[in-house]
């Protein structure tokens, strides 16, 4: 290990993070009652500007009436680009900032972005003589994004996970697709179908994983196909990313089921600390088990997913 090293994130279960447009108040009670881990009510994307006051009064009474306990509750504010962002942060935080764990934040394209958002929350948050500060989350969907997350990654100490946005993405790199997620049938390597955002994906996660984030896999646009969507997680799920978007309710336990651990590969984690601590016992770094040789890196592995085991087991009780 290096010398250097950055302390994770506040630990939060995040397999499946539930889009929900703040103009639609009428889906607010049925995504608190979901079996969703995370929720972010939504004042950019999918809210038109001729509602996006109205839009913003919703979130503000949802935050103060609802009871989302048993969920993290975020919001993603409009961008940096636009005037709606100030007042978002303003009258969300003053209003109802107590009951917000995070802020999303969308396209973010520069370290710089993030710090102003994080200079206008604090301003809020000591005004309102508020203790609890609110994390940040980052989008990252654009190019310019893209090709600063290590520095987007050390912005702010509220930062707590990325968010691979893969329509906006798709759009900022000008790529021949009018689809959000899936593959390309046109991107084939060596024969084979390939998923043109793995690059992208991998850098995001490189950057999460050396500065204590975690990796959320953005939208998956045909809520109709269910094992493409499946099949689209599994290959995130690989990489090590902690959760995926659900933008429909039925995406919600489909998210839960593949960004879950394996039971079988949870009790073969359990077996590696065994072996390893009588392993130990005799002096030695390393064991077999299964025919296989096991050590302290197979011991961090394992640790990996009886902890997120743990979170998924603490919070259904």
């Amino acid at each position: 290990m290096s010398f250097t090293s950055y302390e994770p994130a506040t630990p939060r279960l995040q397999r499946s993070e539930l889009a929900v447009p703040a103009s639609s108040p009428e889906m607010f009670e049925k995504a608190a009652k979901s079996d969703a881990d995370y929720i972010f009510l939504d004042c950019e994307d999918a809210v038109v500007p001729d509602d996006k006051e109205q839009a913003r009064k919703n979130v503000i009474e949802a935050l103060n009436d609802i009871d989302w306990s048993g969920k993290t509750i975020s919001v993603r504010i409009n961008g940096l680009d636009t005037h709606y962002m100030y007042r978002d942060v303003v009258d969300i935080i003053e209003q109802a900032g107590k009951n917000l764990d995070t802020i999303l934040i969308p396209k973010v394209g520069t370290a710089q972005d993030v710090y102003a958002v994080d200079m206008l929350v604090t301003q809020v948050e000591d005004a309102m003589g508020l203790k609890k500060r609110i994390g940040f989350e980052c989008l990252i969907e654009t190019a310019l994004g893209g090709a600063n997350v290590m520095s987007i990654a050390t912005a702010s100490k509220r930062l707590e996970a990325f968010h691979f946005g893969v329509a906006d993405y798709s759009a900022s790199m000008h790529s021949r697709t009018t689809n959000i997620g899936g593959l390309n049938p046109d991107y084939v390597c060596e024969g084979a179908l390939n998923d043109q955002w793995h690059a992208a994906q991998v850098n995001m996660l490189t950057a999460c994983r050396a500065f204590g984030l975690r990796a959320i896999d953005g939208p998956f646009g045909d809520f109709s196909d269910d094992d493409a969507y499946r099949a689209a997680a599994r290959r995130v799920a690989a990489l090590g990313y902690d959760g995926k978007w659900a933008i429909h309710p039925r995406q919600i336990p489909l998210a839960n089921e593949v960004m879950s651990p394996p039971d079988e590969d949870v009790a073969r984690a359990r077996r590696v600390l065994e072996a390893l601590a009588e392993a130990a016992k005799k002096g030695s770094g390393a064991a077999q088990l299964d025919g296989k040789m096991i050590d302290i890196a197979s011991e961090k592995m394992a640790l990996n997913l009886i902890s997120q085991a743990d979170q998924i087991a603490a919070k259904a009780k």
